[in-house]
């Protein structure tokens, strides 16, 4: 690793930390960070050491316990030089190894150098909140939080890995550990990568947990009355900062609920708000206005309209480096932009979707069972019926799947977007690999056994919040308030709130066709009824109705250019022909086409990376002394 390499790598993600830049390098290790300040902001310098300068670390993220796991290892005789929840990680990984990723609460993505053993590992957080990539070649691997760090390190042509593309468009986002690039890779939640010499490289999934139901179940006032305990430890937990702290507030339940119990630990807290306004049927502007109202707290809105939607599109495209569906990717960038303004760290509600059965996809996992028990001839008469009837092409997959037998393919079935014979005809001949991609062989190699004795709903959202969560959602959460110097934090995923709700039957997630049964029961005291009952939105977009619209669009006009980077990949007639049937009405392609948007601005984007782009850099920082073992 040279110098030069080091800081160019370093460089590529500085939007990600503006604050402070550190380097180690020594022999063959080069380390490298960009640091956003956050907690203890004087003195959290990173590449950090121990005292014996055996062990360094860099870590991207917080430790939420790192106090309680501070005053452990001081019983054990460690000294600490800090107030930085980074020591935590040096210490802690002295005293118990690799196993101190099971000690840590927080979100993380971290590398771990034991020069004495010669051993480096690469680790990502039980939720996947923080991403990590890597590309591993003979004996050497580049790293990052980012794809941009790993491409800094040389000049290669990027090449699009065709199977990722297959699923990313089966399923919204590239699942783990796969990257769009050949060659690149990004670790899956709660797993590591372990090198050490003379040793052959192992990935191995440090969060092992497997719920096992309660036995017996606690009563509903129980479960309503621990949830809520463990809510308000989390919360209190992520309040820990040294710097500005808000809220991004939605019309709905969960940030609602957030912002309740925020307000427990006193101060009134920044709230922020994106929407169309008027212009768009399901905003939630004044929605969320009234729930800052409610607590007293002050709410800054983002208002957008389609222009601006689609004048940024190709600008968070390159933010994101991989495709994501999501409409509300856009929505997102400007609500984080807004935000930054006023404070550094921000909370939000993303979980109790995952967890707790807030989509229409739980409630066919919830009671397929009964639909399974029908005689098969009434099964197929009514199947047809329904399915002829709907123009969503996620109802018709969901009623197809309740019948396969196979537990992870009617997964994978209901958790897609696009059907077999419609991936099928959109592949050139010859551009996937034989058989055909499918996220059932990552979901199988680990997760699969873990999952074991949990009912059908259970199984189902445990892959949700294994892989479509961190590699979507949280993904994108990540990348773009990164890239605009803000710091996400998500409560509803702490580890303990995980590990309860995985632990409960489905009858407290989906009750009498209400979804987020339990979650609702404990926002009773927090929210009036106003906010109970609101349907639920989210930071969306009406691209649906954008690509109905008879005329054109910068979006349609990517599609219908053939001289488009996808069309290397994928059928042009095939792509037109979703686009007539969505405009039609025959069909609701939406989803599918904003996929095939994403997917062209990311790809120009690794066309354009063949120039050589790399930014010039201070000849202070290619100096022996910036570079050095302290």
């Amino acid at each position: 690793m040279s110098p030069e390499t080091l800081v160019f790598m370093t460089s590529a993600i500085s939007h990600r930390g503006p604050d402070d830049e550190g380097y180690y390098l020594w022999g063959p290790v080069g380390l490298g960070f960009r640091r956003l300040s956050i907690i203890d902001l004087s003195g959290g310098h990173q590449p950090m050491a121990d005292t014996e300068e055996s062990v360094w670390v860099v870590f991207n993220g917080e430790i939420y316990n790192f106090h309680e796991l501070k005053h452990e290892l001081e019983s054990f005789g460690h000294v600490f030089r800090t107030k930085s929840d980074t020591e935590v990680i040096i210490y802690g990984y002295k005293q118990w190894g690799e196993d101190v990723l099971n000690h840590l609460n927080g979100m993380f993505g971290v590398a771990i150098w034991d020069e004495r053993n010669r051993k480096l590992v690469l680790a990502r957080d039980r939720m996947g909140i923080k991403p990590l990539y890597y590309r591993l070649e003979s004996d050497t691997v580049t790293f990052g939080s980012e794809i941009r760090a790993i491409i800094a390190a040389d000049r290669r042509p990027l090449e699009i890995d065709s199977e990722a593309l297959s699923l990313f468009l089966q399923h919204r986002y590239v699942p783990s550990p796969f990257s769009m690039l050949k060659g690149v890779r990004k670790l899956a939640a709660g797993t590591c990568l372990i090198l050490q010499e003379e040793r052959a490289p192992r990935i191995e999934r440090w969060w092992k947990f497997a719920p096992v139901p309660f036995d017996p179940m606690p009563s509903d006032e129980e479960a309503a009355e621990h949830l809520l305990t463990l809510y308000r430890t989390a919360v209190r937990r992520q309040l820990i900062s040294d710097v500005p702290l808000g809220l991004l507030l939605s019309g709905g339940l969960d940030s609602g609920l957030l912002l309740g119990l925020m307000n427990e630990s006193g101060g009134s807290w920044k709230t922020f708000t994106v929407g169309y306004g008027s212009s768009y049927a399901d905003d939630e502007l004044s929605d969320a206005a009234q729930t800052a109202r409610h607590f007293g707290s002050p709410n800054f809105e983002v208002r957008l309209n389609r222009q601006m939607f689609e004048d940024t599109l190709d600008k968070v495209a390159g933010i994101l480096e991989e495709p994501v569906t999501a409409s509300s990717v856009v929505p997102m960038y400007h609500l984080c932009r807004r935000t930054r303004e006023h404070v550094k760290v921000a909370l939000m509600g993303q979980g109790p979707d995952e967890l707790l059965g807030g989509y229409t996809r739980h409630l066919g996992a919830r009671y397929g069972h009964l639909w399974r028990a029908l005689p098969l001839a009434l099964r197929n008469g009514v199947g047809y019926l329904l399915g002829a009837m709907s123009h969503n092409e996620a109802v018709k997959r969901a009623l197809y799947s309740l019948d396969v037998p196979d537990r992870l393919e009617r997964y994978e079935r209901i958790l897609s977007i696009a059907s077999r014979e419609t991936m099928r005809d959109l592949f050139h001949d010859g551009v996937l690999p034989k058989g055909e991609p499918s996220i059932r062989e990552v979901w199988s190699e680990d997760l699969a056994s873990l999952m074991q004795d949990v009912d059908e709903l259970g199984g189902m959202q445990f892959l949700e919040v294994r892989s479509a969560l961190p590699d979507e959602l949280l993904s994108y959460a990540d990348k773009i308030s990164m890239a605009t110097g803000l710091e996400i934090r998500v409560p509803y995923l702490d580890q303990e709130v995980v590990e309860y709700i995985e632990r409960l039957n489905s009858s407290f997630k989906v009750r009498h066709g209400r979804r987020k049964w339990l979650h609702r029961k404990v926002a009773n005291s927090f929210l009036p009824p106003a906010v109970l009952l609101r349907k639920k939105r989210g930071f969306l977009s009406d691209v649906d109705g954008w690509f109905r619209e008879s005329m054109p669009t910068k979006m349609g006009t990517l599609l219908r250019d053939p001289n488009s980077v996808i069309y290397g990949y994928l059928r042009y007639s095939s792509v037109l022909r979703l686009m007539q049937e969505h405009q039609q009405g025959v069909s609701n392609n939406s989803k599918i086409l904003f996929s095939l948007v994403m997917l062209e601005q990311t790809a120009r984007l690794y066309a354009e990376r063949h120039e050589d782009k790399r930014p010039n850099i201070s000849e202070k920082w290619l100096s022996d002394g910036a570079l050095s073992r302290s």
